[in-house]
């Protein structure tokens, strides 16, 4: 389930080419809340939120973003999930200059903090847990999961994707860089609780194993408007699947388009 919530905080990867794309519109504002459930078969596994707020940290006026997930019901039985993933970053570039993970997964705890300096494109990750202190090397282009989301949704071009683009993104995440990469497939109708609503359709590459069925085991659908929302994942298990689907919003910088007539 951590990899679906993972996956709707940084599923608009793919919409960027370039990291110096300028934007003139707001994709999101202060305020703004999305809310997911996720299913597993006839589970209702798993809940997910996204929310954005406007703060002040070290004199600077600064976005909050906040990634909640939880197991629910019986899910919660079996392993119980609560994880709280937050980036402060900057109200005009969206570059993190704070993360912090508060997460606990079946056991597993971890409680960490990561400052960034882009003068020196250092990483200062602290483990609160065990009081250690790490100093890791990043580039001036590095995201995290969670800023990448709101970054990419508000610097975004879709007018320069095509059907089987790669595209490919650093993201600086628990004390290491990972490559990411990720193809647009196409745009498509679904249906949604909102309505019937034009996406555009993504597959990122994992490596399979015992967790996923192959390395195109996800899907991810995001709303082909100037909001760039996820509202469907879908990841194919090796036994079964996970469907995260968008359930509520407010907040919202602009209309959400539903397709009134085919």
């Amino acid at each position: 389930m951590r990899i679906i919530i993972f996956y709707i905080s940084v599923l608009s990867l793919s919409f960027c080419y370039s990291q110096n794309t300028k934007s003139n519109f707001y994709a999101f504002k202060a305020g703004e809340k999305l809310e997911y459930k996720l299913n597993y078969g006839f589970l209702n596994a798993s809940y997910a939120s996204l929310s954005v707020k406007e703060e002040v940290l070290d004199g600077e006026k600064v976005f909050r973003a906040t990634s909640i997930g939880r197991t629910t019901g019986l899910a919660r039985l079996f392993f119980k999930v609560d994880d709280i993933y937050e980036t402060f970053f900057s109200l005009d570039n969206v570059k993190p200059i704070k993360s912090i993970r508060d997460i606990y997964e079946g056991g597993y705890e971890r409680e960490s903090e990561t400052k960034y300096n882009y003068e020196s494109n250092t990483a200062f990750f602290y483990d609160k847990l065990k009081n250690v202190n790490k100093e890791f090397r990043i580039h001036s282009e590095i995201q995290d999961i969670i800023s990448t989301f709101y970054y990419l949704r508000k610097h975004l071009d879709i007018s320069l994707l095509k059907p089987n683009d790669l595209i490919y993104v650093d993201i600086f995440f628990d004390k290491e860089i990972y490559p990411f990469k990720m193809m647009f497939l196409g745009k498509e109708k679904i249906k949604t609780k909102f309505g019937l609503v034009e996406c555009l359709k993504l597959r990122p590459y994992m490596e399979s194993g015992r967790v996923f069925r192959d390395n195109e085991g996800i899907k991810i659908w995001v709303t082909n408007d100037e909001n760039r929302l996820p509202i469907k994942v879908k990841a194919d298990l090796r036994v079964g699947s996970i469907v995260a689907n968008l359930v509520s919003f407010r907040g919202l910088a602009n209309p959400f388009k539903i397709v009134v007539s085919e």
